[in-house]
């Protein structure tokens, strides 16, 4: 659970690069919690990364966490306040578990993404992340429960369409071979000397690399580069033989 991972949070959930990105954009961010464990797990959680407590209570909130771990009608009453209080806002439930029809309500009621308490914490920052791109997020446990009854109600003879093989963005074809280990070297969270190290080279060179990447690609920053990287580069991780091949290519 979140009070699991509060030791090494902060530690860990740094943005890519080892610090927090002076340059990326700031998202203000609301917690909606009556569990008070959870909201000093998601507080500690948060911090150090773009998501600032601080901002939502000068600005308006871009992003409200709802602790979904309550009575149901009591969070649908507090999603659908949140979003007539703040309609630009993006919603995220948190709970311990969610059924297809609750979801069902809850998106009707103006949650955009669901991750699970128990959910280890960068599995959390990543959603509030692909949650601000647009992207909607469910847990795992609960697409097998969509996926059972689609099948159930379908019959075991039809077949359904998936809709999670989504085009992949033109800008991928820009990158080159080496700008796309560093780029999911990035995504992993890799600081400029630790990718120098892999690849064998300078990390003024990496330097350079980063900045063509983040120009190809459309972004400002390293943080927003992982984040775009997390959505396109998925289904490919840098490996001990991508770092090799690109030494022999050096």
């Amino acid at each position: 659970m979140i009070k699991d991972h509060l030791e090494d949070a902060a530690a860990q959930d740094a943005p890519a690069g080892g610090g927090v990105d002076d340059s990326a954009q700031r998202v203000a961010t609301k917690l909606l919690c009556g569990n008070v464990l959870l909201q000093a797990g998601l507080s500690q959680l948060l911090s150090g990364t773009c998501f600032d407590l601080a901002g939502s209570a000068s600005n308006e909130p871009d992003l409200c966490i709802v602790d979904a771990t309550g009575h149901f009608q009591q969070t649908l009453e507090l999603i659908r306040d949140a979003k007539a209080q703040h309609p630009a806002a993006r919603v995220v439930a948190i709970s311990h578990e969610f059924d297809v029809q609750a979801v069902q309500s809850a998106v009707a009621a103006g949650v955009d993404s669901f991750c699970l308490a128990t959910s280890a914490h960068q599995v959390l920052i990543r959603t509030f992340e692909l949650t601000m791109l647009g992207e909607r997020i469910l847990p795992a446990s609960l697409m097998r429960q969509i996926l059972a009854q689609e099948l159930s109600s379908a019959g075991a003879g039809e077949v359904i369409p998936l809709a999670d093989h989504r085009t992949p963005d033109p800008k991928v074809s820009k990158l080159s071979p080496r700008e796309t280990v560093i780029l999911q070297s990035l995504m992993g969270g890799d600081p400029n000397k630790v990718i120098a190290r892999k690849l064998d080279i300078t990390e003024a060179t990496i330097k350079v690399h980063v900045k063509a990447i983040l120009r190809k690609i459309g972004v400002a920053n390293r943080t927003q580069a992982a984040m775009w990287a997390t959505g396109n580069l998925r289904d490919v991780g840098p490996t001990a033989g991508n770092f090799q091949e690109l030494r022999r290519m050096s």
